[in-house]
């Protein structure tokens, strides 16, 4: 029998980030500003929603790309907002961005492919091109520019 782990995984070094973390979760004086959590409790009116969803027994799965009404208002708000023309079907939930850019990426990227990832980034997009059999090649930005990604940056990196 193999190994319960995949090479794969086993190859994911950790981030360096998690220590700090684990730092801040031990201190009372520091808020933490690391995985996008508020540094205050949902307000009342949310949390009402979610205990009167649970009330009226919406408890269920729901489709693999979200609840239709949902889909159907943030193409609405994309087309409203920004000019950009998705339909409901073209749209899909997830839980956040680190779980769409997981899923665009097992969709499109076979193994050995390369995956270009500004960096500094988020410490899990270079551990998830990975898991996915990319390669990840970090695109250097600096404070130069503010740290903007350009086409030239793009292109310098650029292998066939």
């Amino acid at each position: 029998m193999r190994e319960f782990i995949s090479r794969k995984a086993k190859n994911i070094k950790p981030s360096g980030i998690r220590k700090f973390f684990d730092i801040v979760a031990e201190r009372k004086d520091v808020i933490s500003l690391g995985v996008g959590e508020p540094d205050f409790i949902t307000p009342w009116e949310i949390r009402d929603a979610g205990i009167q969803a649970l009330k009226k027994g919406y408890t269920q799965y729901t489709s693999n790309k979200g609840l239709p009404l949902l889909r159907k208002e943030i193409s609405s708000y994309l087309k409203d907002s920004f000019s950009v023309d998705f339909s409901a079907d073209e749209t899909i939930i997830t839980v956040g961005a680190s779980e769409a850019i997981d899923l665009v990426l097992r969709a499109t990227v076979d193994d050995g492919d390369e995956v270009l990832i500004p960096d500094p980034s988020y410490v899990s997009y270079k551990p998830c091109v990975e898991l996915n059999g990319g390669v990840a090649v970090p695109v250097p930005c600096d404070g130069a520019n503010g740290f903007k990604l350009t086409p030239e940056m793009l292109e310098s990196v650029i292998t066939e």
